[in-house]
């Protein structure tokens, strides 16, 4: 196979389960060599497209040094990059999916630490106390002191965490930390809170590509096509199309005008309209005295161009002149 394009998805636990069901759901079948177990495989119906699985971290390092394409991690992971290497990533999509909260958590015990301000204050006191700093346990060392330096606190020090960073206070190694959390449940059985003001990132799982990896025109015509097929299909998940009978056609534009999907053109006797304004649109066209009408859901809305697709050339494009 020449050319091919690599895509790499997580390669194990919920996040893997996720990744599979968001390609199936758009219509792309994945099949590992070497049945379940493998890791690498293919995308029925693309053969210049490779299948890589591999850890979300391992995807997020890839990424920046070239090795794939296209990659599904996680935002945190992707924000943990250096600059140098955030400036070879472009994210794509946000996908929906591995949902999880990057925040400060605190000893349950402090009843007088709620907020950053008071970890600074802490801080402060501990500083002139003892003469050491606040230890800070965690595994997003980047992203923590960028939110600590947007804080003012300086009084701390980040210990990497290598393990479960949760249980690095209850083991004397830190005093809060810095992890990520989907329900804070964890957090919570080892007698840590989250602070009032201590998230640093929403995450989510993002499509993202690389800038540094041999971008064919092959390789850009294939990811064109998917990307076109992952959009069409997020389109069709939060969009319906209204019908009417062709006699009541005139009728029906007036009325269903405000409800049209933007860059839609109003159709003979049907329209596109947004789920959330669904209601609202049969609403005005059943005041207007048109009916019957009936509602579909497409299961792919395609459009002549694709915004990720232009994006990633356009990038591909800024940074092959900087090089």
């Amino acid at each position: 196979m020449s050319d091919p394009l690599i895509l790499a998805i997580p390669s194990k636990g919920r996040l893997k389960e996720q990744a599979e069901a968001w390609l199936a759901d758009c219509g792309l079948s994945l099949s590992a060599d070497g049945g379940p177990r493998g890791y690498s495989g293919a995308l029925d119906g693309f053969e210049r497209v490779q299948i890589r699985l591999a850890s979300a971290t391992d995807i997020a390092s890839a990424l920046a040094l070239g090795e794939i394409h296209l990659g599904v991690t996680g935002e945190d992971l992707l924000g943990e990059s250096e600059p140098t290497e955030k400036a070879r990533l472009i994210a794509l999509r946000a996908l929906g999916f591995g949902r999880a909260n990057l925040v400060v958590a605190a000893p349950r015990s402090w009843i007088d630490v709620a907020t950053m301000a008071d970890i600074d204050d802490l801080a402060h006191l501990a500083m002139a106390r003892t003469g050491r700093r606040l230890r800070v346990a965690t595994k997003y060392l980047r992203q923590t002191r960028a939110f600590f330096d947007l804080h003012a606190i300086a009084d701390y020090r980040a210990v990497e965490s290598s393990g479960a960073t949760e249980g690095a206070p209850a083991a004397g190694l830190a005093e809060i930390v810095v992890d990520i959390t989907t329900t804070g449940a964890t957090l919570a059985a080892n007698g840590l809170k989250v602070l009032d003001d201590g998230l640093i990132l929403k995450s989510q799982a993002q499509l993202a590509a690389s800038l540094c990896a041999e971008w064919t025109a092959q390789s850009l015509v294939t990811a064109r096509r998917l990307l076109s097929i992952v959009e069409a299909r997020a389109r069709g998940r939060r969009i319906a199309s209204l019908v009417w009978p062709a006699k009541q056609d005139g009728l029906a534009r007036a009325a269903v005008s405000p409800f049209v999907v933007p860059g839609d053109p109003l159709r003979t006797n049907g329209v596109l309209a947004a789920n959330a304004s669904l209601f609202a649109a049969a609403r005005a066209l059943t005041d207007a005295g048109v009916g019957p009408v009936s509602v579909t859901h497409p299961t792919y809305v395609f459009e002549a161009t694709s915004e990720a697709a232009d994006r990633l050339e356009a990038a591909i494009r800024a940074s092959d002149a900087k090089a």
